[in-house]
């Protein structure tokens, strides 16, 4: 009887969560669904900036169906996440933030809202080696 009241609780969980609100992507980075629109990626050992452009365009890719040339959009820099209260996460979009001007191609670290990679660019981060630990 323990046996299957443990599965029934299982089972509960399982099917009161979403299939499409949260999930993984490369690199043991989390994206979860804020709207139909906006997706966050967030870390879950590993923060560089490359591990969540990566992570951003694996999903865009792979759940969105996004080309290869499809840009993704910075919608929100560092800050919490709106979806599941973590401490740091960052939002993308596949499509342009709304009242954010694109801005110019500049190196910058961390993330701006409207910056943007092509899905194949951020991919490329995917296979970079890092020379420095966090």
């Amino acid at each position: 009887m323990k046996q299957v009241m443990t599965y029934a609780a299982v089972a509960a969980v399982v099917l009161s969560t979403p299939v499409s609100a949260t999930g993984f992507a490369r690199l043991g980075y989390q994206i979860a669904s804020v709207n139909s629109n906006v997706y966050e990626v967030i870390p879950r050992g590993r923060t560089d900036v490359d591990g969540y452009w990566c992570a951003a365009a694996d999903y865009a890719r792979r759940t969105l169906g996004a080309g290869w040339k499809q840009p993704i959009y910075v919608v929100r820099g560092y800050g919490p996440s709106e979806a599941t209260g973590r401490r740091t996460a960052v939002q993308f979009s596949i499509n342009p933030p709304a009242g954010v001007s694109t801005p110019t191609k500049t190196v910058s670290v961390g993330f701006v809202a409207g910056q943007s990679r092509s899905v194949q660019s951020a991919n490329s981060l995917c296979y970079r080696r890092q020379i420095f630990d966090d």
